[in-house]
């Protein structure tokens, strides 16, 4: 059994795309249709920068997103793949799993990258910068970040945000706590721990200015059964009922990514192969979650052609 997997913020750099987009015209009607969407060149952006325009969380989010649908475009059209047939399941990780929902048809991609600048717009916008923060805790377990966090909170919001994988978890919320959070950590039995460069407290309940916005535009929006289930977030199990995924990206914006028991769970339900799209970040996550599995990360048109060679 196989999973196709979408990688989430922090995966974007300058230079995205660009040789699929000189490759493919498939790539290039992708960026293209995700451009026509936004009324932005966002594809100029992606391929020529610069850095800080593009780490912009509401240039971010889609820009991942349109490099991920075109690696997986270039793979079904070129390779003459199906994703329905080739896996049995798809998972991102934060915006990724809007990608997944793309990927599997419950939204259209023009669709798609609206709800992510609507998100990236509203997750910048629910906090002013300064006020929240996160930090990466490595070597650390979920347990033992949960008692950093909570040691560290008193009184204000800091929470596990991200499950990443059996050494790495990331917590968010209020700067203050999050400073604590990091000056205690080692103390509380984590190896590092590490201020990430983020302009918001994501994935905490600092966030729920940006879970109403979600929620509203989510409303506006047709859903459609995607053609494999999509492990949520914030459940780390399928689903495929249109209501229930509506239901879940709205609490997936203040919930916990919970990565680690989603590639647990995808294994216990017999898959054996990741691939992950559009990014390098997600194969290595997995195959610390789960070394028995194959995992492989496919970004260039060489990528493409060995994997469309391997099914």
């Amino acid at each position: 059994m196989r999973a196709f997997i979408f990688p989430g913020q922090g995966s974007q750099a300058v230079g995205m795309g660009k040789a699929l987009n000189d490759a493919s015209p498939i790539a290039r009607a992708v960026f293209q249709e995700v451009d026509d969407a936004l009324g932005q060149h966002l594809s100029t952006l992606m391929f020529e920068g610069p850095a800080e325009e593009l780490t912009l969380t509401a240039n971010a989010q889609p820009a991942i997103m349109a490099n991920a649908i075109a690696t997986l475009r270039v793979l079904e059209q070129a390779g003459d793949v199906r994703l329905a047939d080739k896996a049995d399941y798809v998972a991102g990780h934060s915006l990724g799993e809007y990608t997944a929902l793309c990927a599997a048809g419950a939204f259209d991609l023009a669709t798609t990258a609206l709800l992510l600048r609507r998100r990236g717009e509203a997750m910048q916008a629910a906090v002013p910068v300064g006020q929240g923060a996160m930090a990466a805790l490595l070597g650390c377990d979920l347990a033992t970040a949960q008692k950093i966090a909570d040691a560290a909170a008193q009184g204000e919001v800091c929470t596990v945000a991200n499950d990443n994988d059996p050494s790495q978890v990331v917590i968010s919320g209020a700067k203050a706590a999050i400073d604590r959070a990091i000056e205690i950590a080692k103390d509380h039995g984590a190896k590092r721990a590490i201020a990430l460069p983020v302009s918001a407290p994501f994935h905490c309940p600092m966030m729920q200015p940006a879970a109403d916005v979600m929620s509203s535009a989510l409303g506006e929006v047709k859903i459609d059964t995607p053609l494999v289930p999509v492990f949520a977030n914030v459940t780390a199990q399928p689903v495929s009922d249109p209501d229930t995924i509506r239901r879940l990206l709205v609490e997936q914006v203040t919930g916990m990514v919970r990565w680690r028991e989603s590639v647990l769970n995808m294994a216990d339900a017999g898959v054996t192969h990741f691939v992950e799209f559009g990014g390098k970040v997600l194969a290595p996550m997995v195959k610390r979650i789960a070394p028995d599995v194959d995992a492989v990360s496919v970004i260039s048109m060489d990528d493409i052609e060995a994997l469309a060679k391997s099914f």
